[in-house]
């Protein structure tokens, strides 16, 4: 035994039997493993996402009422036009929506002043916009290709692979209650 570690025993007592214990169990361990000794190796860097090439016209510049542009952690970019009230849909609501959608260099291949859609029920990025919304706000969004139709094609109007740019305005939305109780007493759900 070391001379240090049995002074130390002699001073200490059974503390220097469990500090030695620990001594010798970590140097066997480092004999075995010298990786342990050393401090743990940072991470990769995640590469930053791809900044969309959304065009210049797919968002107004920052200014009341219009936001910043936000992006998302999926990628998702957005922008308020007009802010609206209220809360947000979720993923289980319907909504009431005026939209027309776009692609990059301008090409209008969609558009509708006033139609229905289940959140859940349209691609994931147009979803997680409408989830980012409130009644009566009007709301720009430019779509990555994989939270839009990624390779796949809906239609010749939208090739393989598109960014998706959409200006949406947020005319109402309504809980799956909230519809089946305007069902069942034939008023408008509220």
């Amino acid at each position: 035994m070391p001379k240090a570690i049995a002074y130390h025993r002699h001073q200490q007592g059974n503390k220097v039997r469990i500090i030695g214990l620990f001594v010798a169990v970590g140097c066997a361990l480092l004999a075995v493993s010298p990786s342990l000794g050393k401090p743990a190796a940072k991470p990769a860097p995640r590469p930053a996402p791809p900044v969309l090439q959304c065009g210049r016209d797919a968002f107004v510049p920052a200014k009341l009422p219009a936001s910043a542009v936000e992006t998302t952690p999926s990628g998702l970019r957005f922008q308020t036009i007009k802010p609206g009230t209220g809360g947000k849909p979720t993923l289980r609501d319907y909504t009431l929506v005026g939209y027309k959608g776009s692609l990059t260099n301008g090409t209008v291949f969609d558009q509708n002043e006033r139609t229905p859609f289940p959140v859940a029920g349209v691609v994931p990025g147009f979803s997680e916009a409408l989830q980012k919304m409130q009644k009566g706000g009007v709301y720009r969004i430019c779509i990555p290709a994989a939270l839009g139709y990624g390779a796949d094609s809906p239609a010749p109007t939208i090739p393989a692979n598109s960014v998706l740019r959409f200006e949406v305005s947020l005319l109402d939305y309504a809980t799956p209650e909230q519809i089946e109780a305007s069902r069942q007493s034939g008023q408008p759900a509220e």
